[in-house]
């Protein structure tokens, strides 16, 4: 997997996978495509993320555009970049941060620094979307990965993920229900169509 490239070694990780009706090219097309932001359950747990920067620092907090886009596009738009991308198969995106401060900055970097970076304080972070035929269809997954720079950061981290883990999880589980939803629907289009 190209997520091994970036983050071999981990403090955290997180990994969901689904099976579903369809060769691994569509499916993956449209985990890439996932857009979560009609999700409620999702844009609660977004607002619930930003409270502290909405109440500590009002006037740098960015607006959400209205217009809808992809999981992977709003992720970009905050500050993460695309390390890599084997087309059809995995994209790895990461960025270097501190996610328990009330204000997070999500810093994008190429991939030499991105493996390279070293300075204490901070947590690496690479998230992965993946697809690969099995039996007949696919499998679609999701993973994870946070490694902390220093000793201090890495105790930061762990008080955050015992709160924001669980929501992370959920978000994965969630985009992933949503496409197998879609790709269901899109079987059932392409019946339709044929009879």
């Amino acid at each position: 997997m190209l997520i091994d490239t970036y983050l071999p070694k981990y403090d955290a990780r997180t990994y969901h996978e689904s099976r579903v009706a369809a060769d691994s090219l569509t499916a993956f097309a449209v985990l890439r495509a996932v857009n979560l932001e009609q999700s409620a359950i999702v844009r609660m747990l977004f607002a619930v993320r930003t409270l502290p920067a909405r109440l500590l620092a009002p006037d740098r907090v960015e607006a959400r555009p209205k217009e809808t886009r992809s999981f992977l596009e709003s992720m970009l738009q905050m500050g993460w970049v695309i390390l890599e991308e084997a087309p059809g198969q995995e994209l790895v995106a990461g960025t270097v941060t501190q996610p328990w401060v009330a204000s997070v900055r999500f810093r994008g970097i190429t991939p030499a620094e991105f493996v390279a970076f070293e300075e204490p304080a901070f947590t690496k972070i690479v998230w992965n979307i993946a697809a690969r035929e099995s039996d007949g269809g696919a499998i679609i997954s999701t993973e994870t990965r946070v490694l902390a720079t220093s000793p201090g950061a890495r105790r930061k981290f762990r008080n955050y993920w015992r709160v924001a883990g669980p929501g992370s999880k959920l978000i994965r589980r969630i985009a992933l229900a949503k496409v197998r939803r879609e790709l269901r629907r899109m079987r059932k289009s392409a019946r339709a169509s044929t009879v």
